[in-house]
């Protein structure tokens, strides 16, 4: 057990980074509740039409996740060698790849929007709330294309000031977003302030103006601290990336950007399976999703602190203690995650009461938030093992454990039940979630193993 401890400054340092990081993501999906909420007031049409949306746009947001964290990688490595010309070329290519992603979403999103929408709307439920969801859904995604702009530039700079250590300024910037997005929805859902009441397009709107603030200020912190921030520095006199980076970023990138992508649109197709049992179904995910998300910040943080952390040990060459720290690393973001899931526990029965809609619904979620809850290890184990084989950059690997598990295990027992059994869809939600102890295992053996452990900057 004593291996599974660090010192105390090992933990300040995992802190300094994940705090931050964890700071930044609960507040922003803290305010995505209240959001969530807001418009759950306005009703249960809109919340749906509101959630379809965002699950589509979540995608979106995992393909630039994806697409920048292949050179990701070997930011925090450069940043680990003290390399600030290599760091400029990993930040040009991330500029790069949100550039074509976001254009590439936005074309497909103009001539396929509703028809992705239509997925999700079946006979299960009745045909007005089908019809009305539509119209809201609609409503929401043609404000909603203003996002994705901003969403993607803020991620390519917070992302590399991340990676080289400076975790506060995004924290800012995402808090300062949340409050403005906070306020605006406020005014702007309900007509408060003398503004209209514009319901989901209001979302919309707040949420968009929020994006914008938040690039802003970590544009303008960027190129106002070039002592801390030295990569910004002339970055933009040119675009020239070494071919042999560009190669090497885009053969370790390209798996993750696909991984990425495969995953989300996984999760997109699950809920559309799950959606074939009706609307409620959606509604009840959409609430438990809400909730859930607020607590999962503890293990995505823990996640990406891993994935920095590891990332400059190895840029650093420090080999011979790094499995160890792994070890380390992946047992506090368990312990972690076990006394937040306790906590998501006592919630579960009280949240979705604040949410106007029927007490079917109500309960249906209560027992989707329930069995999040007894997962969260789990979901934090997986989660620490995927980030630290990505930090050596096997991105081959991490695709087949993460997407190519969603695609060829989760999906097909979930299509199988939810088109050819009369389980409950409570039952084939429980099959879904304990599917991922065959991949906690994959996991564990990987890490085990050590085929993470790889310097990335020679070349």
């Amino acid at each position: 057990m004593k291996r599974f401890i660090g010192t105390r400054g090992f933990y300040r340092h995992l802190m300094t980074v994940a705090i931050p990081i964890m700071i930044q993501t609960g507040i922003t999906n803290f305010v995505s509740m209240l959001d969530n909420i807001m418009v759950g007031q306005v009703g249960t049409n809109q919340m749906s039409g509101v959630a379809i949306v965002n699950q589509l746009i979540f995608v979106f947001s995992l393909c630039i996740f994806g697409g920048i964290s292949g050179a990701g990688i070997f930011t925090a490595q450069f940043y680990g060698q003290g390399n600030t010309e290599g760091v400029q070329y990993t930040f040009r290519f991330k500029l790069l790849i949100v550039t074509v992603l976001t254009a590439t979403t936005i074309g497909i999103f103009l001539v396929f929007g509703p028809q992705l929408i239509q997925v999700y709307l079946h006979q299960g439920s009745s045909t007005t709330n089908a019809a009305a969801t539509l119209i809201y859904a609609k409503q929401y995604l043609t404000i909603m294309y203003f996002d994705m702009i901003p969403f993607a530039l803020a991620q390519a700079y917070a992302g590399t000031l991340r990676e080289c250590g400076e975790t506060i300024t995004p924290m800012k910037a995402g808090i300062a977003a949340v409050l403005v997005n906070l306020c605006l929805n406020y005014i702007l859902i309900y007509g408060k302030l003398g503004a209209p009441a514009l319901g989901v397009r209001g979302a919309a709107i707040a949420t968009v103006i929020s994006r914008f603030v938040e690039l802003g200020i970590i544009v303008f912190w960027t190129h106002h601290h070039t002592q801390k921030a030295s990569f910004i520095i002339d970055v933009y006199r040119n675009f020239y990336i070494p071919s042999e980076l560009m190669k090497r970023i885009t053969i370790k990138g390209f798996p993750l950007l696909l991984n990425e992508t495969l995953w989300a649109s996984g999760q997109a197709y699950l809920l559309q399976n799950y959606s074939i049992r009706g609307l409620d179904v959606v509604a009840a995910l959409n609430i438990s999703g809400t909730i859930s998300q607020v607590f999962n910040v503890v293990f995505i943080a823990l996640g990406s602190a891993i994935a920095i952390i590891l990332g400059q040990e190895l840029g650093a060459a420090k080999m011979d203690t790094i499995k160890q720290k792994s070890a380390q690393l992946i047992f506090f973001s368990v312990i972690a995650c076990i006394l937040s899931g306790a906590l998501l526990l006592l919630i579960a029965p009280f949240f979705p009461r604040i949410y106007n809609t029927t007490a079917s619904i109500q309960h249906l979620a209560t027992l989707f938030i329930v069995i999040s809850a007894f997962c969260m290890p789990m979901y934090s184990f997986e989660n620490a093992t995927y980030f630290t084989l990505r930090s050596g950059g096997k991105t081959g690997i991490t695709f087949l454990f993460d997407s190519g598990f969603v695609w060829c295990a989760i999906i097909p027992v979930v299509f199988a039940l939810t088109h050819f059994t009369s389980l409950s869809i409570i039952s084939i939600y429980i099959i879904c979630q304990l599917t991922d102890i065959i991949k906690c295992t994959i996991g564990y053996l990987l890490v085990k193993k050590g085929v993470w452990i790889n310097d990335l900057t020679v070349f």
